[in-house]
């Protein structure tokens, strides 16, 4: 037995979630055969990953103290300097506990390796027997996770694993000043998505690919140039290489897609541990009043990033797509974000 505490934090599965909706396991049954679906792969997931709990509760109250705790108490959960987290995955909920511990070193378990990939699950439930005396014993490898920080004027603050959100709670367009070393511009847009390396390969990807996909078309170089695109069937059909524009037109179709590529390739070297974040601006809309200049960056300690809201309502900032636990950011709020003081521990 160790001095060590070890933390197991569980979720609720997908029955679990609908029996607190619908009340009973029968009546959400009722619910989703309704709709044709098959109600026993909500069983089998539930089966597995209850009884993945239980086999890491047996395994770990024989190496030392251990206390379970849900994902939606973790929040207010205060971890002791010497805790171990163990997480019994899925991903998302490796992130979601990664920010609220501090230099605690955390395990991530996948229930089911049938079921789910589990980048951020490199372990089993029988591989905790060796890998809690290895952690205790300092022989495991641990990754360092860079974290963002989002710091509100009014003294609260918010920390991302994978990514922040700043703007609107609906699809409104969000309202703000945004500022940036002596760059500053008024803003609408649908959002602000700041991203850590961790992230850059989930919702900050994906938004990089569109621009990408847009920048390097053939449709956006004939907007350049002011001319109508009408593909005609055959490159409809074959994509063929055939230009109209002639030879000039082609290379800089391919220059403006060799580029766009470029910058997507660039960003395999934005690690987990990188010293830098990137910030991007979702849809920002010119107008007489607003621009879209500063709409892409790199975050470092020495260059922020402060947004200054201009929403009477419904301003939001929320970290690694969980909604439910958000800053306000409403008019007059202003919001520096940077790297975290604090880093996150895997262990591998």
């Amino acid at each position: 037995m160790t001095e060590y505490k070890l933390i197991l934090v569980k979720r609720r599965t997908r029955l679990e979630e609908l029996v607190v909706r619908y009340n009973t396991v029968q009546q959400a049954q009722f619910y989703i055969e309704r709709l044709g679906a098959d109600f026993s792969d909500y069983l089998e997931e539930d089966r597995r990953y209850h009884h993945s709990v239980k086999q890491a509760q047996q395994q770990l109250s024989q190496l030392g103290r251990i206390q379970t705790i849900d994902r939606e108490h973790v929040p207010n959960f205060i971890f002791g300097a010497h805790d171990i987290v163990v997480v019994i995955g899925q991903d998302g909920l490796v992130a979601n506990t990664l920010k609220y511990v501090t230099e605690q070193p955390l395990i991530g378990v996948n229930p089911d390796p049938m079921r789910w990939d589990g980048v951020l699950l490199p372990f089993t439930v029988e591989d905790l027997s060796f890998i809690i005396p290895d952690v205790i014993r300092k022989r495991r490898s641990m990754k360092e996770v860079t974290l963002a920080k989002v710091e509100l004027n009014d003294g609260q603050y918010l920390y991302g694993v994978n990514d922040l959100f700043i703007g609107r709670k609906t699809h409104v367009s969000a309202r703000y000043e945004v500022r940036m070393g002596s760059s500053v511009e008024q803003q609408s847009s649908s959002g602000v998505i700041v991203s850590t390396g961790m992230g850059s390969t989930g919702w900050f990807k994906s938004v990089l690919a569109g621009a990408a996909g847009v920048v390097g078309s053939e449709a956006w170089q004939h907007i350049q140039s002011g001319e109508a695109f009408i593909p005609d069937r055959d490159s409809r059909s074959s994509h063929s290489n055939s230009n109209p524009r002639g030879k000039g037109y082609s290379e800089a179709h391919i220059a403006a897609t060799a580029s766009a590529q470029g910058s997507m390739s660039d960003m395999n070297h934005f690690g987990w541990d990188a010293p830098y974040l990137y910030f991007t601006v979702r849809e920002p809309f010119p107008s007489r009043t607003t621009a879209a200049n500063l709409v892409f960056g790199q975050i470092h300690p020495k260059q922020p990033l402060q947004i200054v809201s201009q929403m009477p309502e419904d301003g939001v900032i929320f970290s690694d797509g969980v909604e439910q636990d958000f800053l306000e950011f409403n008019s007059g709020v202003e919001a520096t974000i940077g790297l975290a003081e604090k880093r996150g521990r895997l262990v591998v």
